[in-house]
C-alpha cells in the first residue's frame, strides 16, 4: 500500500517542481511579480482536459495547453505593461480572479462547479500512460525538459540580459534594449511551462474543477518559489520537495485526529518560519524580493 502512496506524492512533487521553477523564471530571474501563475495552471489544464475529450491527441492537447498559457502570459503582460511593483502584483492577481470567474460561470464549457471528470489518460505516441509507475516515469521526463530549457534559458546571455533587466531596467533601456519585449517573452515562457504542468495535472487526476486552481495552490507555488530562494533553480527543486514532503511526513504521527490536523499546521508553518530565518534568501537564494 505504501509504494502507490509514495508513487502519488512523487508525481505531485514532479508537477509542482514544473510550477515553481517557471515562476521563479518570470520571478526571480525576470523581476516580474506575478501572482497570476495559478491561472497559467487552470488554462493549461482546462485546455487539455477538453481537447482530450473531444478526441484531439494528447501530445496536440498539451502543447496546446502550453500555447494558450502561453497567450495569456502576452496578454496579461500587454494589459499591465505601464504598471510596476505592488500595482502590478495587484493587477496579476486580479488575473488570477477573473480566469477563475470564467472557469467557474462559463458552464456551457468548463461545466462550471461540477467540473469535468473521466479526462482520459495520455496517450503518448500509442503509449497510454495508465499505471502510477509510468505517470511518474512521464512527469519525471517532463520535468527533466523543463528543467534543461530553462537552465539553459537563464545561463545563456538572454538569461543574464533578463536578470539586468530585473536589476535595473532603466540601464538596460539607456543600451537600447526592449525591456518590455524581454519581459513579455519571460512571462510567456514562465506561462508556458505553467500550462504543461496543468496538463500534466489534469490527466492524473482525471477530474478538475475551479476549486483546483484557487489561491490556496498559488500560495502553495509561491512559497516554494520564496523558501527555495529567488533566482534559483536548485532551490525551487529541493523547496518543492521539502514543502510537500512535510506534511504528508507528518500525517504518520500517532495523535487523535482532532487534534493532529491543527497540530500538522502548527508544525508546518514552524519549519517555514525556522528556514526563512535561518536563510532570510530562501535555501539556495541569490537576490532579495524587492
Amino acid at each position: 500500500m505504501i509504494l502507490p502512496y509514495l508513487i502519488h506524492v512523487l508525481i505531485i512533487m514532479g508537477i509542482y517542481i514544473i510550477l515553481a521553477t517557471s515562476l521563479n523564471l518570470a520571478l526571480g530571474y525576470t523581476g516580474l511579480l506575478n501572482l497570476g501563475h495559478v491561472a497559467f495552471f487552470g488554462i493549461g489544464a482546462y485546455t487539455s482536459a477538453l481537447l482530450t475529450k473531444e478526441g484531439i491527441p494528447f501530445l496536440i492537447a498539451l502543447l496546446a495547453a502550453g500555447i494558450l498559457a502561453s497567450l495569456a502570459g502576452w496578454l496579461l503582460v500587454f494589459a499591465t505593461r505601464k504598471i510596476r511593483g505592488d500595482y502590478l502584483a495587484l493587477a496579476t492577481l486580479g488575473f488570477s480572479f477573473v480566469i477563475y470567474s470564467l472557469m467557474l460561470n462559463l458552464t456551457n464549457i468548463t461545466r462550471g462547479p461540477l467540473g469535468i471528470p473521466g479526462i482520459p489518460k495520455p496517450n503518448v505516441l500509442g503509449w497510454v500512460v495508465n499505471t502510477g509507475a509510468e505517470y511518474l516515469l512521464f512527469v519525471a521526463i517532463i520535468v527533466a525538459i523543463t528543467l534543461f530549457v530553462i537552465y539553459r534559458i537563464v545561463k545563456s546571455p538572454y538569461g543574464r540580459l533578463l536578470q539586468a533587466v530585473r536589476d535595473d531596467e532603466t540601464s538596460v533601456k539607456v543600451l537600447g534594449k526592449d525591456t518590455f519585449k524581454l519581459k513579455r517573452e519571460a512571462m510567456m515562457a514562465s506561462a508556458f511551462f505553467a500550462g504543461i504542468a496543468g496538463s500534466l495535472f489534469a490527466h492524473y487526476i482525471t477530474f478538475i474543477d475551479p476549486s483546483s486552481f484557487n489561491m490556496m495552490e498559488l500560495i502553495l507555488v509561491f512559497t516554494i518559489v520564496i523558501v527555495g530562494g529567488i533566482a534559483s533553480m536548485r532551490g525551487s527543486f529541493i523547496a518543492a520537495i521539502l514543502l510537500l514532503a512535510i506534511p504528508e511526513a507528518l500525517r504518520f504521527i500517532e495523535l487523535p485526529s482532532s487534534v493532529l490536523g491543527p497540530l500538522r499546521q502548527i508544525i508546518y508553518a514552524v519549519i517555514l518560519l525556522a528556514i526563512l530565518m535561518w536563510r532570510p534568501r530562501g535555501i539556495m537564494g541569490k537576490v532579495d524580493l524587492a
